[in-house]
C-alpha cells in the first residue's frame, strides 16, 4: 500500500437542503510534507467539531479500491479527497479492517478507531439527498483513526499495516450495529472491550446501562 494523495480542507459554504452551512468536507490534494499532529493534519479545516475530528477522528482515510468501486457505482471518476478523507491510500478497502488495526506511514502511527457514519453534510457534497443511504449499503465507510505517533508524512511514503493483536471487531460490525434499533449486550461489550472512540464508546455505554436497569 502506498499514500497517494494527502488532502487538506478548505473552509466553504455548501447548500444543505434549505440549510447554508458551513463545512470543511472539500479536501484538496497538497504537495510536500505535512505534519500530522495528535488532532489531525495541520492546517485541516474542521467545522463541526461536534461530529468530527478530535483526538479519536484525528484522520480520516479512504482507500483507492473503495474509490474504484465508487467510480463504477456512479459512472464517474471521483478525485482524492471526494469523500472528505485526509489521506488517500492505494490497494486499501476499509471493510477488512478491524478497531485497533494499525497503519504505520513514515514515522506515523495512526490507529483504527471507527467508521464514519455518513450525514446529510456528505449528501450535500455528493449532489445527491439520496446519498447517506447508498452509503449505508454500500458499506465502504473508510476508517477514521487516533493519531499513536505524531510526525511528517509526504505523497508516495510506503503505508504497512500491523493487525490489532487484541480482543476487537470488525470495523463493518461496528458500522453495521450503529443502525440497530435493538443492540445485544454480547456485541456491546466486544465493542467496549476494543479501543473504539469515544463518541461511540459513550453511545455504546448508555445501551448497556439500559440492559443492566433491566436485570
Amino acid at each position: 500500500m502506498q499514500l497517494i494523495s494527502v488532502n487538506i480542507g478548505q473552509k466553504r459554504n455548501l447548500q444543505n437542503g434549505i440549510k447554508l452551512e458551513t463545512t470543511g468536507i472539500f479536501k484538496f490534494s497538497t504537495n510536500g510534507h505535512v505534519r500530522v499532529t495528535k488532532l489531525g493534519l495541520k492546517d485541516d479545516v474542521i467545522c463541526d467539531t461536534r461530529n468530527h475530528g478530535g483526538p479519536d477522528q484525528a484522520v480520516y482515510i479512504y482507500g483507492d479500491v473503495d474509490y474504484a468501486w465508487w467510480s463504477k457505482e456512479l459512472g464517474r471518476e471521483l478525485s482524492p479527497g471526494t469523500f472528505g478523507e485526509n489521506l488517500t491510500i492505494s490497494g486499501l478497502e476499509s471493510a477488512g479492517f478491524r478497531i485497533g488495526d494499525h497503519l504505520n506511514i513514515g514515522p506515523v502511527i495512526l490507529e483504527v478507531s471507527s467508521p464514519r457514519f455518513p450525514c446529510s453534510t456528505l449528501a450535500a457534497r455528493m449532489g445527491d439527498p439520496k446519498f447517506i443511504q447508498r452509503f449505508r449499503q454500500a458499506e465502504r465507510p473508510g476508517l477514521y483513526c487516533r493519531v499513536i505517533q505524531a510526525g511528517i508524512i509526504q505523497v508516495g511514503e510506503d503505508v504497512k499495516i500491523e493487525k490489532y493483536i487484541n480482543e476487537s471487531v470488525p470495523l463493518l460490525d461496528v458500522f453495521r450495529s450503529h443502525y440497530e434499533k435493538d443492540k445485544s449486550e454480547d456485541s456491546i461489550w466486544r465493542q467496549l472491550k476494543s479501543p473504539i472512540a469515544i463518541r461511540i464508546r459513550m453511545d455504546l455505554e448508555n445501551e448497556l446501562h439500559k440492559f443492566l436497569e433491566q436485570k
